[in-house]
């Protein structure tokens, strides 16, 4: 796997390069923050790009909790450690096949100087949703039965635990990609995780966030202690498959 550092290029007939691409080519996860704290009108910006993501059927059933209290971050750091000991153990144990060994020992540092400090994060956005029960009547099933086939339909039977869960989180991450956009427009740090749902249930009960609602990221935000730069992803020609695979 090559991966090359991205920044955005200059358009070939001259045109001014949209300010989005420069943002998008320099938004590394940011894991080293300072304790300062993030003003609550940024925070509330970050939540405002969020909800300005598209939402399937618009049914906008979203929610954010938005931890900035020092008391409830010390609640929820040995979580994180316990969490993130887990995958360091096992799939953070190895390198990505293609990633550079040096490379990703100072992702693991950077981890790892998170796990220890994580009680002086400034602020931890949990994005949540509810998907509603699904509205069906015999007719309606029916013809939905008649549209796939018999062999779709016994096959989304099958696969209807992952296509719910895709249901979901398709509502719910491009949200939290323009909060991430956001923060880095802001000049503020900031990286997702699903680590926490390895130990999901003791988070909803520290943060007093209900049974029914499911959660999808711990993203920690502050003040980097280092410097943006260019992200180092696959270049498009080894990616890309025009018209067929």
């Amino acid at each position: 796997m090559n991966t090359q550092a991205i920044l955005p290029e200059t358009p070939a007939d001259g045109a001014t390069e949209p300010a989005l691409f420069a943002t998008m080519a320099t938004m590394r996860a940011m894991r080293r923050l300072k304790s300062d704290p993030v003003p609550d009108e940024l925070l509330d910006r970050l939540i405002q790009a969020a909800v300005w993501g598209p939402s399937g059927g618009n049914m906008q059933r979203y929610e954010y909790v938005v931890v900035t209290d020092p008391a409830v971050m010390a609640e929820l750091a040995p979580l994180w450690k316990r969490c993130v000991d887990a995958y360091l153990a096992t799939t953070g144990k190895y390198a990505p096949a293609g990633m550079d060994e040096a490379a990703y020992g100072r992702m693991v540092a950077a981890i790892e100087y998170q796990r220890d400090h994580f009680a002086e994060t400034p602020a931890l956005v949990i994005p949540c949703y509810r998907f509603p029960e699904p509205r069906m009547e015999e007719e309606g099933v029916r013809k939905y039965a008649e549209a796939l086939g018999p062999e779709a339909t016994a096959r989304m039977g099958r696969i209807q635990e992952r296509f719910s869960a895709l249901a979901e989180g398709s509502c719910v991450y491009p949200g939290v990609q323009n909060l991430l956009l956001a923060a880095r427009g802001l000049g503020l740090a900031a990286n997702i995780t699903i680590w926490h749902l390895m130990l999901e249930e003791e988070w909803k009960a520290a943060l007093g966030i209900p049974e029914d609602m499911h959660t999808f990221a711990a993203i920690p935000v502050g003040w980097p202690r280092g410097n943006f730069g260019p992200v180092r992803r696959r270049p498009v020609e080894e990616v890309v498959h025009r018209n067929r695979w």
